[in-house]
């Protein structure tokens, strides 16, 4: 016969294996809080009043720590600083006014200048100063005095 807390321990790997399936959801953090359950229940925890107790106080705790990691592991979009795309140079593949596109590493991207000035023609170098959603604002090379 199949022990109490032996369905909890396989009710948080069923719960854990459904995040492995749709990761993004809370199931891991509720999984664990059931193998924390299983384990309390192991160790003589008795009476499925106090195991709903335990598994709703590690549902807490865990899904706590799960939502401050979400708040503090942010995964990085095109227009964060760290995104390594301001500062390159991207090359003129058409442009009309001061909207156009350009060649970025081995992407075409939609790109708005940043100073009115005259028309870049195709082939010219422009630099990428910032990013606008998926836009990437540019302007010509500055040249440096040597």
């Amino acid at each position: 016969m199949m022990q109490t807390w032996m369905l909890w321990i396989g009710g948080g790997l069923v719960l854990m294996a459904m995040e492995a399936l749709a990761p993004g959801a809370f199931m891991l953090w509720l999984g664990l809080a059931a193998l924390g359950t299983g384990i309390a229940a192991y160790l003589g925890v008795e009476g499925f009043a106090l195991h709903v107790i335990v598994f709703a106080i590690f549902s807490s705790i865990s899904v706590s720590i799960g939502l401050a990691l979400r708040r503090t592991v942010r995964p990085t979009g095109v227009n964060a600083p760290g995104s390594g795309l301001v500062g390159r140079s991207a090359t003129v593949l058409s442009f009309n006014g001061g909207e156009g596109r350009v060649r970025l590493g081995d992407s075409d991207w939609p790109a708005r200048l940043v100073e009115a000035g005259p028309q870049p023609s195709p082939m010219e170098p422009l630099e990428v100063v910032a990013v606008d959603g998926m836009v990437l604002l540019v302007r010509p090379h500055q040249m440096t005095q040597a």
